[in-house]
C-alpha cells in the first residue's frame, strides 16, 4: 500500500480526506456538547433531527449537486464544498437557536454530498490501475475507522485545556487544510461531452446506469445487508454496554473501537483477498457472515443476556471485518460500471442511495430494540440481511458475465461501435452507455 504515496496527487487527496475527516470528528463532539447547552435534557431529541437532516441531505441532494457541478471544474467544485463546510464550522459557534443549528447543518450537509462523490469519483482516473485503485479503497475504509477512533481522543485532549466551542475552530482548519491539499493536487478534466448534456439527463443519467446494471442492482442490496447490522452496532451497543455489562463511557469506546479493529484489519487484508477472489464472491460471503452472526448473536442475547467481554468485544470485531468485506469492495464495482464521465453521476448515486438503507435502517433498530428488546431487534436486522441476500442472488446471480453477447439492431450500419464490433451479436465488457441503455437479458 505504501507504494501508492509515490503519486503526489493522491498523497494530496489522501492527506485531504484524512484532515477533513478528523475536522468532522471534532464536529459531531462539538455539536453534541452545543445540543446539550441549548437543549438540556432533550440534547437527543436535537442530535437526533441533526442527524435525519444530514441522511436527507445526502439521499436527495447528492445526485442534484453532481448534475449542477459537472459543467464545472472538479477541483473547484471540491475546493467550493470545502469552503463551505469550513465556513459553517466557523459560524457554529455563535448560535442561539435550536433553528440555527439545523439550518447550519443542513448547508454543512450539502456541501458534503457535493464533496464526497465528486472526491470518489476522482480517485478512479488519478489511479487507473485497478490494484492501486484497490488499495486506495482500503487505506480510505481504514481513514474513516481511525477517525472514529481518534478523534474523540483528540476531542478529550481539547476539551481538558479550552472550551467545546474551540472543536469547532479544529473543524475549520480540518476543512481549510483539506482545500489547500486538493488545490495542490492535479485533478483530470471531465470530457465535455458529460457537461454538454441537458441537466435533465445529467441529474437522472446516474441513477439510471446504477439500477440497469445487475452488480450495482446487487450492490444496493449489499449495501442494505451491512446496513441493517451497522444500524444496530451503532444504535444499540450504547444500551448493551451500559445497561447489559454495567459499563462506563470509556467501555462504550472500547467496545466501539473493537467494532473499528474488526474493520480496520478487514481493509488490510481485503486487497491480496480481491487480487484472487471476485468481488461478488467476497461481499456476498461478508453479507452471509454478517446474517449468521448476527442471527446467532440475537439468539444468544435473547435467551441468556448480554454475554460477558470476552465474548462480546470479540464478536464487535467480527462484525466490523464483515462490514468492511462488504463495503470496502464497492468502488471496483463503481469504477466498472461506467465511463470516465459517467462516474460522477453512478458515485453520486451509490451515495445517495446507500444513506437511503442508513435511512431505514437506523430507525428500525432503535424502535426493535426499544420495543422488542437487543435479542430480537439484532435477529430481525440479520432476518433483513438474509433477505437482501436473497435480492442479490436474483439481481446479481453468480456466474453472469461482464461481456453478454448481444446485438445493436437500433444502431445505423455506418455506426462507429457497429464498425469497431461487427453488426453480428458480439460480446464486450458491458457498462450502460448511449449504445447500451439497457443489460441484455439474454444473447
Amino acid at each position: 500500500m505504501m507504494s501508492l504515496f509515490a503519486n503526489r496527487d493522491y498523497t494530496r487527496l489522501f492527506a485531504a480526506q484524512v484532515v477533513a475527516l478528523l475536522g468532522t470528528g471534532l464536529l459531531t463532539v462539538g455539536l453534541g456538547l452545543l445540543a446539550y447547552d441549548l437543549a438540556g435534557a432533550r440534547a437527543g431529541v436535537v442530535l437526533g433531527t441533526a442527524y435525519t437532516i444530514k441522511m436527507v441531505a445526502y439521499v436527495g441532494l447528492s445526485p442534484l449537486a453532481q448534475a449542477l457541478a459537472q459543467r464545472l471544474p472538479r477541483k473547484a467544485v471540491l475546493i467550493g464544498a470545502d469552503a463551505i463546510r469550513a465556513g459553517v464550522a466557523l459560524c457554529l459557534p455563535f448560535v442561539t437557536d435550536l433553528w440555527q443549528v439545523y439550518v447550519l447543518i443542513f448547508v454543512l450537509q450539502a456541501a458534503s454530498a457535493t464533496f464526497t462523490p465528486a472526491y470518489q469519483a476522482v480517485l478512479p482516473d488519478i489511479l487507473p490501475d485497478e490494484r492501486d485503485y484497490t488499495r486506495a479503497l482500503s487505506l480510505s475504509r481504514m481513514a474513516y475507522d481511525l477517525e472514529n477512533l481518534l478523534s474523540p481522543a483528540v476531542a478529550g485532549l481539547l476539551l481538558a485545556v479550552m472550551s467545546y466551542h474551540w472543536l469547532f475552530m479544529g473543524t475549520f482548519a480540518g476543512f481549510v487544510a483539506s482545500a489547500v491539499l486538493v488545490a495542490l493536487a492535479t485533478i483530470p478534466a471531465l470530457g465535455r461531452a458529460a457537461a454538454d448534456r441537458p441537466f435533465r439527463e445529467r441529474l437522472t443519467r446516474g441513477l439510471h446506469i446504477y439500477l440497469a446494471t445487475p452488480r450495482l442492482r446487487g450492490l444496493l442490496a449489499l449495501n442494505f445487508a451491512a446496513a441493517a447490522v451497522g444500524a444496530f452496532v451503532l444504535v444499540n451497543t450504547v444500551v448493551l454496554v451500559r445497561h447489559g455489562l454495567g459499563g462506563g463511557e470509556s467501555d462504550l469506546a472500547v467496545a466501539m473501537a473493537a467494532f473499528g479493529a474488526g474493520s480496520m484489519a478487514a481493509a488490510l487484508g481485503l486487497p491480496r483477498l480481491l487480487d484472487r477472489l471476485p468481488d461478488r464472491r467476497v461481499m456476498v460471503a461478508g453479507a452471509r457472515g454478517l446474517m449468521v452472526s448476527a442471527l446467532l448473536m440475537g439468539a444468544v442475547l435473547w435467551l441468556e443476556g448480554v454475554p460477558g467481554w470476552a465474548v462480546f468485544l470479540p464478536v464487535w470485531a467480527l462484525f466490523g471485518g464483515l462490514y468492511a468485506s462488504v463495503l470496502t469492495p464497492s468502488g471496483r464495482l463503481l469504477r466498472r460500471s461506467a465511463h470516465a464521465g459517467d462516474r460522477p453521476g453512478v458515485f453520486a448515486a451509490q451515495f445517495a442511495l446507500s444513506h437511503a438503507c442508513w435511512l431505514v435502517t437506523y430507525p428500525l433498530a432503535g424502535w426493535a430494540g426499544s420495543a422488542l428488546g437487543m435479542g430480537p431487534a439484532l435477529m430481525i436486522m440479520g432476518a433483513l440481511a438474509g433477505g437482501a441476500l436473497i435480492v442479490v442472488a436474483r439481481v446479481w446471480p453468480a456466474g453472469l458475465p461482464d461481456a453478454p453477447q448481444h446485438g445493436h439492431p437500433d444502431l445505423p450500419p455506418d455506426h462507429p461501435h457497429l464498425r469497431a464490433h461487427g453488426h453480428a451479436p458480439h460480446a464486450h465488457p458491458l457498462v450502460i452507455d448511449d449504445e447500451h441503455r439497457s443489460w441484455p437479458s439474454h444473447g
